[in-house]
């Protein structure tokens, strides 16, 4: 079994906001309506079969499933290279602002490269990655899942939300010792490839009453990074010199 002792509440807030039943998940997941249930009601911790049930029919990525109950991906959702991860904020940085036919060029590169075969095993979690249950640790299990750690976490808010934070206050996030206001919620949502409102039904946060006017295209933004952690490093940089490439080939104002 896996799981954080609130994954029961997340998933019912998360159905709630959505509308849907339980029985209606238990259909579209293909699990025995008991095994749903004794879950829902706290009985049980989801075993990782139910979790990667559960993915398609909520419409999440599987490893992000994995996340939100309080687990590890498992190797074969984890992101291929662990090294990589510190070069999505650069790649992030030449990347936006790129007007809609160039960043479409950049999408269309970034799905042509090729998956690489895992050549590491998937480094251990950190003790200081290992976050007390909360909505926080969430919200940085998530963002583990995209490749990012704390300097890149920073590095990546910096580049698409204006929030300059050091390294460590995430660490403070994951911890809960940072609070996790509703604009903090948002931020996050922008690098997130998952619905603000299903992100705000997890955490159990709502979301700012007047939202901010996002830098950058935030859907494209958290595709590109969900993208990008299939990569190797030296395809990353290729992703990153691309995007340079684009750049330079903009018009003068």
């Amino acid at each position: 079994m896996v799981g954080e002792h609130d994954f029961d509440a997340r998933l019912r807030r998360l159905l709630d906001r959505r509308g849907l039943r339980p029985a209606t998940l238990s259909r579209l997941a293909d699990v025995p309506g008991a095994e749903l249930t004794a879950v829902l009601h706290g009985g049980e911790a989801p075993m990782p079969p139910l979790l990667r049930r559960l993915a398609p029919a909520l419409g999440l990525h599987t490893a992000d499933v994995f996340a939100i109950a309080g687990a590890d991906a498992p190797e074969d959702l984890a992101p291929l290279d662990a090294t990589a991860g510190r070069q999505v904020p650069r790649a992030l940085r030449e990347a936006t602002g790129l007007p809609p036919e160039q960043w479409d060029t950049l999408r269309r590169f970034v799905v042509s490269q090729p998956q690489a075969e895992r050549t590491r095993p998937v480094p251990e979690t950190p003790p200081a990655r290992r976050y007390p249950p909360g909505p926080g640790a969430l919200l940085m299990r998530l963002l583990q899942n995209r490749n990012l750690d704390w300097p890149a976490t920073a590095q990546t808010f910096g580049a698409v939300t204006d929030r300059y934070w050091a390294a460590a206050t995430f660490g403070q996030v994951g911890r809960g010792r940072k609070p996790l206001t509703p604009d903090l919620l948002a931020d996050y949502a922008a690098l997130l490839d998952i619905p603000a409102d299903d992100l705000s039904a997890l955490t159990g946060i709502p979301l700012p009453t007047t939202p901010r006017t996002p830098k950058f295209d935030a859907a494209v933004i958290a595709e590109l990074i969900w993208e990008l952690r299939r990569l190797t490093a030296s395809q990353l940089q290729q992703v990153t010199d691309t995007a340079k490439t684009l750049r330079e080939q903009l018009p003068d104002d």
